[in-house]
């Protein structure tokens, strides 16, 4: 959770019974979990309307579609995926793969 490991979570709380006193901490939590759920309640109607804005054909969009980290790698699976079909649609058809022991054809004229 945010890089955080148990010990900086004890920390962090020891912390925070130091600052705040034992008598704010519950009403401080309950007002950070009221922020969380607002915050995700817009988010997810920012991304509802986003959907609806577009259309029917970006039904399926998430937010993190939109990050540009993941779409430069969509596009190269894609890429990559067309090149791997390429290279099974340019091969030829006499080819076979070698017998064992079989030596390969030998070209006296290539460079």
């Amino acid at each position: 959770m945010f890089g955080i490991g148990f010990g900086e979570l004890v920390v962090i709380a020891f912390l925070a019974v130091l600052v705040f006193g034992p008598d704010k901490l519950p009403e401080l939590a309950k007002q950070a979990g009221q922020v969380v759920r607002k915050l995700r309640t817009f988010a997810n109607n920012a991304r509802d309307e986003l959907r609806s804005e577009l259309g029917p054909e970006f039904a399926d969009l998430e937010l993190t579609d939109l990050d540009p980290r993941v779409i430069v790698r969509k596009h190269i699976a894609e890429a990559l995926a067309d090149e791997d079909d390429e290279v099974v649609s340019h091969a030829k058809p006499e080819q076979r793969p070698l017998e064992a022991g079989e030596r390969p054809p030998y070209d006296l004229e290539a460079t």
